[in-house]
């Protein structure tokens, strides 16, 4: 789904096989099909990005160039399932894009645009969900109490989806350790969501919370299901259902099951709201869909796109500020919870973090190893110039990384004199010359990352290894110095 989007986006350059699409289009129409708890946004939005990168891979594009044609695939997904275009171009932007600019927003919004088009050819122009038109009378002034209504509702959104991320990464840490090998985790947890199905048959008469959940939806929309017990219990329900089809492996996304639970919780809580506060003229429609909003711009960090989505499904603007409140306060509850994302906190137990502040340039998505200089020195401490510089015929353009029992001590940095000072002194201990402020980095980190730490350290250069342990001299493989960032800095603008 959008994790892995994203980290194709960051940490594979924008490669993505195209035979992707054809297989994730095959494993989520099995799994909504069988009945696992899961949106089908998700695998649209892999399955668009999975052809815009192949097309660009096709056609020998450049790294930022592919990473476009990526986000616009996913951002055309997006807009043809919702009918929502500019929620789609803000999905992209917000989401995937590292940067913002001419040469990636325009064919964004083309693709978007026709995917929309096309979409409404095909499937018809009407929204994912039939609103009902009218939600606040227009005279009516936003007062105090639809303030503070929209306000605990954001916070009771952010909460929630708190929940939801805390209990996904349980139930994704959990089913692996479970025996018998995916397979088997894969039945359990399919049998469980049956189980929960056919309870609910046996007591409703609806399974309810099986497949995107549009059905129940659309009902508290119609106000055809108001009664707040079975509007909690669902809630409940499809939060224990999604994360457990997501990790008994099932294929399929988060977004529409945030719209479920945005809708029951918003509902239920403008039934006990009504009684709390009569004067806010809160009603169930008008609460689900501020829901629906608040809890997938908070379980998301598509704050944007939750509030424009909305607005183009329901095509009434009284309904933007109360979104706009809810969404705000729904996404600051869920950050100073937690600061990950439903989609980054899974990259975070892989190991690869998202940087918060994205929207710069394509170039800060480049690893490491991408930029580095290959070729260094290691010397040993306490060796002279002559043994360190004497057999090299070079001058100046190799880093020297000084070592002590394996343990790295410091770096020369290239460029530094130390080659001159090697034939006017020869016998000068290379520990003289070594800088111990060192900034060491994996060489699958971003290059946003060690930028942030030659920052923080004032440091002008970086110790590049591979591994996750901590680093000795033989894990090396390269140096990153200023120099090799302006290189990289150049290159990208001289695409």
């Amino acid at each position: 789904g959008v994790p892995e989007v994203m980290d194709s986006v960051f940490y594979k350059g924008g490669d993505i096989r195209g035979v992707v699409a054809l297989i994730k289009s095959l494993a989520s129409a099995l799994s909504i099909g069988s009945g696992a708890s899961v949106g089908r946004e998700g695998p649209i939005i892999q399955i668009g990005s999975a052809l815009g990168s192949a097309f660009s891979q096709a056609i020998g594009l450049s790294t930022g160039q592919k990473i476009t044609l990526l986000s616009a695939g996913a951002g055309a997904g997006i807009a043809a399932t919702f009918n929502t275009p500019l929620g789609g171009v803000l999905f992209a932007i917000e989401i995937l894009l590292p940067e913002v600019s001419n040469r990636t927003f325009l064919p964004v919004v083309i693709a978007t645009g026709a995917a929309t088009m096309l979409g409404r050819i095909l499937i018809g122009p009407s929204p994912a969900f039939a609103v009902p038109e009218v939600f606040f009378p227009p005279a009516r002034s936003f007062g105090v109490e639809e303030a503070i209504a929209f306000v605990c509702l954001g916070a009771l959104c952010g909460v929630a989806s708190w929940a939801f991320i805390r209990l996904l990464v349980f139930m994704e840490d959990g089913f692996p350790k479970l025996p018998g090998g995916k397979y088997v985790q894969n039945i359990i947890g399919m049998a469980l969501i049956g189980l929960m199905m056919v309870g609910l048959t046996h007591a409703f008469g609806h399974s309810y919370v099986d497949g995107v959940g549009y059905g129940v939806i659309q009902s508290i929309l119609d106000q055809g299901m108001t009664a707040t017990g079975l509007l909690v219990l669902l809630f409940a329900l499809k939060m224990l259902a999604t994360t457990i089809s997501l990790g008994c492996g099932a294929s399929g996304g988060i977004f529409s099951p945030s719209l479920f639970l945005g809708a029951t919780l918003g509902a239920a809580f403008a039934s006990i709201a009504a009684l709390v506060l009569p004067n806010a003229g809160l009603n169930l429609p008008s609460a689900a869909i501020v829901g629906m909003a608040a809890m997938v711009g908070a379980g998301t960090g598509g704050v944007m796109t939750a509030i424009i989505m909305v607005f183009e499904m329901t095509r009434d603007y009284a309904i933007i500020v109360p979104v706009i409140v809810a969404v705000a306060v729904a996404a600051g509850v869920r950050r100073a919870l937690i600061p990950e994302t439903i989609y980054t906190v899974k990259l975070r137990h892989r190991g690869h973090r998202i940087p918060k502040e994205r929207h710069v340039n394509l170039y800060l998505v480049q690893q490491a190893q991408d930029i580095m200089e290959r070729q260094f020195i290691v010397a040993a401490s306490g060796s002279t110039l002559r043994a360190c510089m004497g057999w090299e015929d070079i001058d100046d353009l190799r880093a020297v990384i000084v070592e002590k029992d394996g343990r790295i001590v410091g770096l020369i940095p290239p460029r530094s004199g130390l080659w001159r000072e090697s034939a006017n002194n020869p016998d000068q201990l290379v520990d003289d010359f070594v800088e111990k402020r060192i900034v060491v980095c994996r060489d699958v980190d971003l290059l946003s990352l060690v930028l942030a730490r030659l920052k923080r350290h004032r440091a002008g250069a970086a110790i590049v290894f591979k591994g996750t342990h901590r680093p000795r001299a033989i894990d090396v493989v390269g140096v990153i110095t200023k120099r090799a960032i302006a290189d990289a800095v150049i290159a990208h603008y001289s695409d």
